[in-house]
């Protein structure tokens, strides 16, 4: 089977290979030239991320909405220079990748309990993070280094898969800035683009050719499991879409592997590529498997970064798991490439609660409900985390292993008896006998008790993690008789 160049045709595509389905937990990493803007920004001041686009915005750009100067402006104009003489590309000129160690981050990813992972391989910027010959603006030219190959090598030799995010499609709208403020030379339109407008929604020929062109080599060259894209290629044809994804499932047909595609907004139908959910997700399960891509704090490098708690980041992923999602967590590397202590830490916390409770997690599919308890979130959706909640003991999340065995996780230390009340004798979730109840990483022999009230366990002596708790529910499992037929 060829799949072809339009929608009918690439609707016979499974969208979630059971490898994705099992995986749960991946990691991507925000790092490029741009890392190095933010060395010596004020830590009191917000900047946003889109450095390349804010830095050209001092306020004066669109004639009907004179305002203030971004914070990025300043602190550019203050670090380098007038952005007409010092614009993003000095800013690629200066990148220094020197900390950067493949092994290393393919390490602590491995001990993240990540099964999948992979570079930024071209941000809003337009910068290959690999050596590309479809540009002569990538890492190779600037930096000596294709962390895309260095990292498939040690990522794959670790038995995850390799994945490349592509944010490419924004560019159009990302430099219009740069047009805007002035001093881009011709000769750099293949990094800036052609010049349009503020208000451009538009592509250039020439724009749609080398994006195509960018993310066909590293189609070629990487073979990659997972392509996950950013936002904003919903505003391309539709005939380029459709190119991309016959071509990629055509060469994972080639490669004789399931590959997968990430997207944002209406970029592709539903049915044949996985949804995105940037720093959200839903209230509720979905029937087909989705993604939610986070960060512990900003996407890029910044001094004197805040960070999520492991404890906080290992509740949001339970949370996904139980309505059918699976997590893709970044880490903003130093702007040499290294990892910074706090985040290596981070990940190596996360990974020692799973290898403790990954059987709660891995190969798991959603249970008859996804949980029970006081708190959720209130809608669902894109940037729902930015709603501050913190779930408490009788917080409940269910995951399935099979139709005889299931996990109910605790999101929190239970301090008095654990009582699930979804598992009343009175309610019909569950209408199986449960032959054993056992805390995932312990020994302890669970007392408990199932009636009216709901199912009734006893608080553990102690508890082998510090953080979510789960708990393996084997059943009996459901049961017919079969007599039919005779003289009655």
């Amino acid at each position: 089977m060829k799949y072809e160049k339009n929608w009918e045709s690439l609707s016979q595509i499974n969208p979630t290979p059971d490898w994705f389905q099992d995986a749960k937990f991946g990691i991507y990493a925000h790092w490029g030239p741009v890392s190095s803007a933010f060395v010596d920004a004020n830590p009191r001041k917000y900047y946003a991320g889109w450095h390349g686009m804010k830095m050209y915005d001092n306020g004066k750009l669109d004639k009907n909405k004179e305002g203030k100067p971004t914070t990025n402006y300043l602190h550019h104009v203050k670090k380098y220079g007038d952005p007409a003489q010092f614009g993003y590309k000095h800013i690629i000129e200066q990148f220094d990748p020197s900390g950067f160690d493949a092994k290393e981050w393919a390490r602590l990813f491995a001990l993240s309990g990540a099964k999948f992972a992979g570079p930024v391989a071209m941000h809003h910027d337009n910068f290959a993070m690999w050596d590309s010959k479809a540009t002569r603006w990538n890492s190779m030219n600037y930096g000596g280094i294709d962390p895309s190959a260095a990292l498939k090598k040690e990522i794959e030799a670790k038995g995850m898969r390799f994945m490349g995010s592509f944010h490419h499609a924004f560019t159009w709208k990302y430099f219009s800035t740069a047009h805007a403020y002035g001093g881009v030379s011709p000769e750099d339109y293949d990094l800036y683009t052609d010049p349009h407008s503020l208000d451009s929604n538009t592509p250039s020929d020439r724009f749609y050719k080398e994006w195509w062109a960018k993310l066909k080599e590293f189609i070629d060259v990487y073979q990659p499991d997972l392509i996950w894209f950013d936002w904003w290629l919903e505003n391309m044809t539709d005939e380029s879409r459709q190119k991309f994804m016959a071509y990629y499932h055509n060469k994972g047909l080639e490669w004789n592997k399931e590959v997968a595609v990430c997207y944002k907004q209406t970029t592709f139908p539903e049915h044949i590529a996985i949804k995105d959910y940037e720093r959200g997700r839903p209230n509720q399960p979905k029937e087909q498997t989705w993604l939610t891509d986070t960060s512990p704090g900003a996407w890029f490098y910044r001094p004197n970064a805040k960070f999520k708690t492991p404890n906080q980041l290992v509740d949001i992923l339970v949370d996904i798991v139980a309505k059918n999602g699976c997590m893709l967590l970044n880490v903003p590397p130093n702007p040499d490439g290294s990892i910074p202590e706090v985040m290596a830490n981070l990940l190596t916390e996360i990974g020692g609660w799973l290898a403790v409770n990954g059987d709660a997690i891995y190969g798991t599919r959603p249970w008859t409900i996804f949980g029970e308890g006081p708190t959720r979130l209130p809608e669902g959706g894109h940037k729902v985390e930015k709603i501050k909640i913190a779930y408490k003991d009788t917080d409940i999340r269910f995951t399935k292993k099979s139709d005889k065995e299931f996990y109910a996780i605790i999101l929190d230390q239970p301090k008095e008896e654990i009582i699930i009340k979804s598992l009343s004798t009175q309610i019909g979730a569950l209408n199986s006998k449960i032959l054993k109840i056992e805390l995932v990483g312990s020994q302890e022999k669970i007392e408990w008790e199932r009636g009216d009230k709901g199912l009734v366990i006893k608080t553990p002596k102690a508890f082998p993690t510090d953080y979510a708790h789960a708990f393996k529910i084997t059943l009996e499992g459901y049961k017919e008789n079969d007599i039919g037929g005779g003289d009655e």
